[in-house]
């Protein structure tokens, strides 16, 4: 499985961006397609995953409300829906995929495929 994220870019503050994280090879309903993200010098940190078949959906409690994960099956396209930006969310963002318990599903090291990350810049 190859992922491919993309979407990532320059905002203001309070702007929206939407990344999409496409994918070659097959996944099963049972995945789980997650986003994480990066800052310089920090740990990846989780910021959303769901089941690919959609039975599942949870966010990092400090963006619930701000940030949507949805999939297109048809397109095999993941994405993250980026509303109210502040600069706090620059970050780089991945998009991972691998078979997994959902209790795992924060856990970036779990992730069997982990695409290149794309940039979001928010400035103030």
């Amino acid at each position: 499985v190859q992922l491919q994220a993309s979407g990532g870019g320059l905002v203001q503050a309070g702007g929206s961006l939407r990344l999409s994280c496409g994918f070659s090879g097959h996944i099963a309903s049972n995945y789980i397609m997650a986003w994480f993200r990066q800052i310089p010098g920090k740990e990846r940190e989780f910021v959303a995953a769901t089941r690919w078949s959609g039975s599942h959906i949870d966010y990092a409690n400090s963006l619930k409300g701000r940030f949507t994960i949805s999939r297109d099956i048809a397109k095999n396209t993941v994405y993250l829906q980026m509303n109210s930006l502040e600069p706090e969310d620059t970050a780089v963002y991945y998009c991972a995929a691998s078979p997994l318990i959902w209790g795992a599903r924060a856990r970036s090291d779990a992730y069997r495929y982990l695409g290149q990350g794309t940039l979001v810049t928010v400035s103030s």
